[in-house]
């Protein structure tokens, strides 16, 4: 690769994880940017790459909001646990599956997300009345820590914006405790992808190396930034990220 490629991936893996800190979303960046630079790799090369240097963000995001936030350790624990296994069954699975059969549904579910969001304003500005009974609790673990955590391994974009709307809709909480959550569990789904990835030898590590240098920074930036102006700037990056999450599926589904 050119000088001038590693240096617009080490720029793009910057943005990736100010946006994964913030609200998750940073492949949306990151895994597009490894295809476009580097057209001639497989896809499972770009993944694995990504997930290289998304592990460093996110696990670095996480560490950020356990000393500022509070995140609900009693369930993101469980979650990310899980996740490491179901993320690397996405990932065994990868190669299999065509992810252009997932996009129609990954677009709708979107959109259901993006107008949540719209109509009811208050979510996830403060914490919301929600009973916490055991099913809440067992779902807030199962459905991040297995179906999120799967499709990460598989695809992977929006897993953030997913885990985010999870733990706001779920448990109640704001967006900025639902971001510290979701950056616990998103270590887990990336450690899980990214050992299998590995093991079948599909990493670049020098590029991936130095992306994940480039995401701590962007990580720690964005991190920092969402837990000092509060839930209302989170819900704005989140509607940005989502709307351009289903831009870029539905042109990809359309018009590619």
């Amino acid at each position: 690769m050119h000088v001038e490629q590693v240096c617009l991936l080490l720029l793009a893996a910057l943005a990736a994880g100010w946006v994964d800190a913030v609200v998750g979303g940073g492949g949306l960046i990151q895994l597009p940017a490894l295809m476009l630079l580097n057209p001639g790799q497989p896809v499972a090369t770009a993944l694995a790459t990504n997930k290289l240097g998304s592990i460093a963000g996110t696990s670095s995001a996480a560490v950020a909001y356990l000393r500022k936030a509070k995140p609900d350790l009693d369930v993101a624990l469980p979650a990310a646990g899980i996740a490491v296994c179901c993320a690397a069954g996405g990932a065994l699975c990868a190669a299999a599956i065509s992810s252009a059969l997932l996009k129609p549904v990954i677009m709708v579910v979107l959109l259901a997300v993006a107008a949540i969001v719209v109509l009811r304003p208050d979510l996830g500005r403060v914490p919301g009345l929600v009973l916490r009974t055991r099913r809440r609790v067992a779902a807030a673990v199962l459905i991040p820590g297995v179906l999120i955590a799967f499709y990460d391994g598989l695809v992977g974009p929006g897993t953030g914006t997913f885990l985010v709307l999870a733990f706001t809709a779920l448990l109640g909480v704001d967006f900025v405790n639902a971001s510290a959550n979701a950056k616990i569990i998103n270590t887990g789904t990336n450690l899980g992808a990214l050992a299998v990835f590995a093991a079948q030898g599909h990493v670049l590590w020098a590029l991936g190396l130095g992306m994940a240098c480039c995401n701590i920074v962007g990580a720690q930036l964005g991190a920092r930034m969402a837990i000092s102006r509060g839930a209302g700037f989170v819900r704005v990056v989140l509607l940005c990220v989502v709307s351009a999450l289903v831009v870029k599926l539905g042109y990809e589904q359309f018009l590619a």
